[in-house]
């Protein structure tokens, strides 16, 4: 696994390239610390496995990093490390396509299962993410309406403290439903998940809001958070996917 680490703080990008390199003799880790070296390392070499990327960069924002190298290179995942936990720097990098959020006050083990996550296509965000300051993160969907709150999760979260989270079984879905939701985890609009299940727009449309309506939310970025914390809890996506067909 070729991985890509950017960080402008020395010690930092120092200590996370020792963490990532012990996950295995196969692992190959490049650090570089700033948005213009990352860009020039994936100009150079693109044939990277997973990025890794500081929001908080000298030279550019972490946020419109993310929007480039998930434009120029939509099959790489990239994985934000912040010593930000905000949630609505969680759902913002979500939205805008990261396939993790680890803070970086997280364990060493927290951060290997994030890996491990998004390595198996999985998406990871911190657990009791939702549930703080969730009502002042607005979230804009292209399929869906904008502005959007995760008022119904946070407040399941703020009551259960995430231990007893519905799990994907509970939902109720049908397996078309259940195609549907994996194409939305992976951002797909709605155009391309009816192409790619030979469905209508307006057929797929009808299934992306029964979706959002059993996960309790009303956006797709909040569906991948809801989900996120399903799977973390109750096992994987792809697993219980396969079990519905």
């Amino acid at each position: 696994m070729r991985v890509l680490l950017v960080d402008d703080h020395p010690l930092i990008l120092s200590a996370l390239q020792t963490v990532i390199q012990g996950l295995g003799d196969d692992v190959e880790v490049q650090g570089v610390g700033s948005g213009r070296a990352a860009r020039e390392a994936l100009k150079q070499d693109a044939n990277y496995d997973l990025v890794m990327l500081d929001l908080a960069l000298g030279d550019a924002s972490g946020f419109d990093l993310l929007t480039e190298f998930r434009n120029a290179y939509p099959a790489l995942p990239v994985v934000v490390v912040s010593a930000s936990d905000r949630t609505s720097d969680v759902i913002r990098a979500i939205d805008l396509g990261a396939m993790g959020f680890v803070p970086k006050r997280a364990s060493n083990d927290t951060l290997f299962e994030a890996l491990r996550v998004v390595m198996s296509g999985g998406i990871y965000v911190p657990p009791m993410t939702m549930g703080r300051n969730a009502e002042a993160a607005p979230v804009a969907d292209a399929d869906t309406e904008p502005g959007g709150y995760l008022r119904t999760v946070s407040g399941e979260a703020e009551r259960s403290g995430y231990q007893t989270a519905p799990s994907l079984a509970s939902l109720g879905l049908t397996p078309r439903q259940t195609d549907v939701l994996a194409l939305l985890l992976q951002g797909q609009p709605n155009k391309l998940i009816a192409r790619e299940l030979g469905l209508s727009v307006e057929t797929v449309k009808d299934h992306v809001a029964a979706v959002l309506r059993a996960l309790g939310v009303s956006s797709r970025t909040q569906a991948v958070l809801a989900v996120s914390q399903m799977t973390q809890q109750h096992g994987s996506f792809q697993a219980w996917r396969a079990s519905q067909h």
